[in-house]
């Protein structure tokens, strides 16, 4: 079981959390959390990045895919610019 520690709220609403923790779950400065209340019990969720390790092979795929179609860069730019005008 792991140890429990105490914290508490500043006036400005702020809660530490424990060192002992952020070194072992490797939390940062910055960092960003998803906040979850209900009743008396508050979760704290790390967002995290997601992994990009298979971007380069999604990219490779959709060039062969369009280069196939014979779909050119000029083509998807008008796209883009009919779409950002029916949104206007």
């Amino acid at each position: 079981m792991k140890k429990i520690e105490i914290t508490s709220v500043s006036s400005r609403g702020q809660i530490v959390i424990p060192q002992s923790l952020r070194n072992r779950m490797k939390i940062h400065e910055g960092e960003k959390f998803v906040v979850i209340g209900e009743d008396n019990t508050i979760v704290l969720k790390k967002l995290e990045m997601p992994s990009f390790s298979g971007i380069d092979k999604l990219l490779k795929k959709t060039r062969e895919f369009a280069r196939k179609k014979g779909i050119k860069e000029s083509d998807v730019e008008e796209a883009i610019k009919q779409t950002r005008k029916k949104r206007g």
